[in-house]
């Protein structure tokens, strides 16, 4: 700035002061002050999942820098400087009471970004993510911004390894010797479990959540799998990402014209070849909502299609933690996520003509990155697939009448003779109770025992917490005594669980759903041939009405919360405690527990299936 050049502050000296101070500070031209804003937004927390954001988002943030300006070819915009939004670390917190705070977290990453966005009036974007949730927010926060942008994920930790046995090892190794009477075994695994930078390196919720959002066309797909300590996420990704959100600034392409109806559903399928987290059904509701669809189960994809899909047309095709042995970090070594999107794409299971935020559509991308063939190993063929049908399933039943329950049925290590479970309830009022249980009464559980751990809930602990803890120690149990326990709550697992392990069961027990009236001893059956998760006893009427009776006093004589629901001592917990909405429209806070849609989208059908096969029933929504 010179005297000759005053800056334009079109009448208010006021507002432009700061924006004048910023832009000294940032070394950019006080003439751009007045133009739309460009910045880079990451997700920080307490584990070494978000150790590796800011050299990422300081790489990004120098190269938009270096775009910025007057002259030809440059963005003639206004640089801001990065902004962050606080994370919750999963696998610090599972088994704790702070594991309530985990979903909430997503919701804490999207209001932060949402004012962000807003405030700030960004026209383009570049967001860093890291962990489980915070991806999801900050893409359902631009989603409703929806002005150009694009992420990147931060990158996934490397394996860690038993300095005795050789043996690969990752957060789920630790949480599974937690039983173990070997205080060497625990802390050996423990301190070899997680070396390095990165987010869980599995196909957990995070390398599920981000291989939808590269599929759903929001990161370039050859981002996804490199590790966080790759050197190509500071020297070379930096400079593609603005090339491409400077492509998508100049073309006017949008968040929602390539987040749309038939990239959801590619996004949806690809999570299910991965055998990915069962958190997906989880988050894709929320995504779906802040895309324009009211009701992801109703406008993009029906319960019993999604059922059709995973039982009929579409494979598992990943050897990957934690039902197999491979790791993100593998798989980025024999091609990356776009090998297996080159799979299904090949095998007509995906819709190639979707945009992405590379401007090109998913087939052209996945074209220009010229993907591999399957290895064999590690991702496997779609005509000779790791395992034949698809990884999740959701149930109905008189236990899920909102048929929300999920079982991810690619970790299912046994108990399923003839596609059917019958077990007898123990009952838990709380995941602490189990952890006790578990602890100190391991010989009490037997073969086909069902676990209902409930009070969970989005509205019941408050917050919905994850339970990879308990499961971890579950499978372990079952794998050293030869014997079948599953699990059913009304809370969530981490994308680490595996075993015969239900979560999403609703209505939720705060809420008097079902499960809240189940008793010890009551006969549990899980019928994959029905998708149906039941409890006989609650078809008697008169048995029914009666506990139903008893619930209804102890609520009452409470003041309207069931005593076994969690305390709500902060106003989040409240907030969550009042206002979170079901499990199937994606157990996030919303005011009145409506789910509202900002410029609701008109119905889209596109006329493409996957292979074409769908029953005339399962089609019909099309």
């Amino acid at each position: 700035m010179t005297k000759s050049t005053p800056v334009l502050i079109d009448r208010h000296p006021g507002r432009s002061a700061q924006t004048i101070g910023v832009a000294r500070a940032l070394g950019t031209d006080p003439e751009l002050i007045h133009e739309p804003s460009v910045g880079v937004i990451g997700t920080k927390g307490d584990s070494q999942c978000y150790l590796g954001v800011m050299s990422k988002v300081d790489a990004i943030h120098a190269e938009l820098k270096n775009h910025i300006g007057s002259s030809a070819n440059q963005l003639k915009m206004r640089l801001v400087q990065p902004e962050y939004t606080i994370a919750t670390s999963d696998g610090i917190r599972n088994g704790t009471r702070e594991m309530r705070y985990s979903l909430i977290g997503r919701e804490v990453t999207h209001d932060s970004f949402c004012e962000h966005l807003s405030a700030t009036g960004l026209a383009g974007t570049i967001a860093v993510v890291a962990c489980d949730k915070p991806p999801v927010g900050a893409l359902a926060a631009l989603l409703e911004h929806n002005e150009p942008a694009i992420i990147m994920s931060d990158g996934a930790i490397h394996p860690g390894k038993d300095p005795k046995t050789g043996e690969a090892l990752d957060i789920v190794s630790a949480y599974q010797v937690a039983g173990s009477p070997d205080a060497e075994l625990r802390d050996r695994i423990a301190c070899n479990a997680c070396p390095g930078i990165g987010s869980c390196g599995g196909i957990f919720t995070y390398n599920t959540m981000q291989t939808f959002i590269g599929v759903v066309g929001m990161q370039p797909l050859h981002m996804v799998a490199p590790p966080s300590d790759d050197p190509r996420r500071v020297d070379a990704f930096p400079k593609e990402l603005v090339g491409h959100l400077t492509n998508m600034i100049a073309k006017g392409l949008k968040p929602r014209d390539i987040v749309k109806r038939d990239s959801i559903r590619n996004a949806v399928i690809v999570c299910m070849a991965i055998g990915g987290s069962t958190n997906v059904v989880l988050h894709t509701p929320e995504i779906a909502r802040a895309a324009g669809f009211a009701d992801f189960w109703k406008d993009v994809m029906t319960p019993e299609e999604f059922n059709y899909l995973s039982q009929q047309i579409v494979p598992v095709l990943t050897d990957a933690r934690p039902y197999g042995k491979y790791s993100m970090v593998d798989i980025d070594q024999v091609g990356g996520v776009q090998v297996i999107v080159k799979e299904l794409l090949d095998a007509g299971l995906l819709n190639g003509e979707m945009m992405t935020c590379t401007g090109e559509t998913l087939a052209a991308q996945v074209a220009r990155l010229g993907g591999k063939k399957a290895d064999g190993r590690v991702v496997y063929p779609v005509e000779k697939p790791y395992k034949p049908t698809g990884g999740l399933r959701v149930l109905g039943g008189n236990l899920s009448p909102d048929f929300s329950a999920i079982l991810k049925l690619a970790g299912v290590e046994g108990g399923l003779e003839g596609n059917v479970f019958r077990g007898k309830a123990r009952v838990f009022e709380g995941e602490q109770a189990l952890l006790d249980a578990l602890d100190k009464r391991p010989e009490t559980f037997q073969n086909h025992d069902m676990i209902i751990v409930r009070y969970e809930g989005p509205s019941g602990a408050p917050g919905m917490p994850e339970m990879l803890d308990p499961t971890s120690r579950i499978t372990t149990l079952c794998r050293e005594r030869g014997i079948v326990v599953a699990l059913m709550t009304d809370a969530r697992f981490s994308g680490g669980s595996v075993g015969l392990v239900i979560g999403h069961v609703g209505p939720e027990a705060a809420l008097g759903g079902p499960i809240a009236f189940i008793e010890e001893g009551d006969e549990i059956v899980a019928d994959l041939n029905k998708n149906e998760l039941n409890c006989p006893a609650l078809d008697d009427a008169a048995t029914l009405a009666k506990r139903k009776a008893a619930w209804d006093k102890a609520v009452a004589a409470n003041g309207g919360i069931h005593p076994n629901c969690g305390i709500a001592d902060t106003r989040l917990l409240h907030r969550a405690r009042t206002s979170a909405v079901p499990a199937t429209r994606g157990g996030g806070i919303h005011p009145n527990r409506e789910v509202w849609v900002r410029a609701p989208r008109k119905a889209e059908r596109s006329g493409f299936s996957p292979r074409n096969k769908f029953r005339p029933e399962a089609a019909k929504t099309f």
